[in-house]
């Protein structure tokens, strides 16, 4: 694909904008700036990576992560602002998750340690982490304002702040990661993903293309999962003073 076939493509932002207007939808303005947004980061990024991929350093490999770490912590931070600490949870969680991962790929040679391989996967895992890191914290105080009455129960009655917040956490835990395994349930089935369409697309085999999907559709199971449950277990006992009181006044302006 050349610039030329690229500016045609923009026929699929024409539409959006011409029903828009039709309909008075009001979504000119958030559908142009998404569009201009959306080529000059990825083309800037693409660049960058042909760079980085060239020099085959590892100091910009690592600076690649920072920036991906830096850029998903800011985003995800406000949805648990209201929780004391939240962006260092956050920056471990990520760290985390990037860490246990890497090390598997490269510990075992699943690929192969060269930053065509790290900087995507490491994007994708990061990305993921990030998403998940919303839903759960989103619901998460959610469940804590909905329930704070039940919450200051258990506590009078003699409980754990642990068994105070237990039902709370663990159903934001797994409504975050649901949307994650039901969509691989039906995978290949009704819709072919992303990775896998882009290598069939630029001719690789199909069964090489399933199998990297399969690695990346494994590696974001994982990441739904470690990255809801080590969240939730850094930011519960912030939520309580050294009395074992519930801090509920820190959750009323969240969302």
């Amino acid at each position: 694909m050349n610039y030329l076939t690229l500016s045609l493509t923009l026929i699929f932002v024409v539409i959006p904008l011409i029903l828009s207007k039709t309909l008075k939808l009001g979504m000119e303005k958030d559908t142009i700036i998404a569009a201009v947004r959306s080529i000059i980061q990825l083309l800037a990024v693409g660049y960058v990576l042909q760079f980085v991929f060239e020099s085959e350093s590892m100091i910009y490999i690592l600076l690649m992560i920072i920036l991906m770490i830096t850029a998903a912590t800011h985003n995800a931070q406000r949805k648990g602002a209201s929780i004391k600490g939240i962006i260092w949870k956050l920056v471990a969680t990520f760290v985390f998750i990037e860490a246990l991962t890497q090390g598997i790929l490269l510990g075992l040679n699943i690929t192969p340690a060269t930053a065509q391989y790290i900087i995507p996967i490491s994007g994708m895992v990061i990305g993921n982490s990030m998403v998940l890191s919303i839903l759960f914290l989103n619901r998460f105080t959610g469940e804590l304002n909905n329930q704070e009455e039940q919450t200051e129960l258990i506590l009078s009655l003699g409980g754990t702040p642990k068994q105070a917040v237990y039902r709370q956490l663990i159903t934001s835990i797994k409504a975050s990661t649901i949307p994650t395994i039901e969509s691989q349930k039906t995978i290949g089935l009704v819709q072919l993903p992303g990775m896998m369409s882009g290598q069939i697309i630029a001719g690789a085999d199909p069964v090489q293309a399933v199998m990297f999907q399969l690695l990346i559709l494994f590696l974001l199971l994982t990441t739904a999962v470690v990255t809801s449950i080590l969240l939730g277990y850094l930011s519960y006992p912030t939520l309580f003073n050294d009395r074992m009181q519930f801090l509920d006044n820190h959750l009323e302006n969240d969302n």
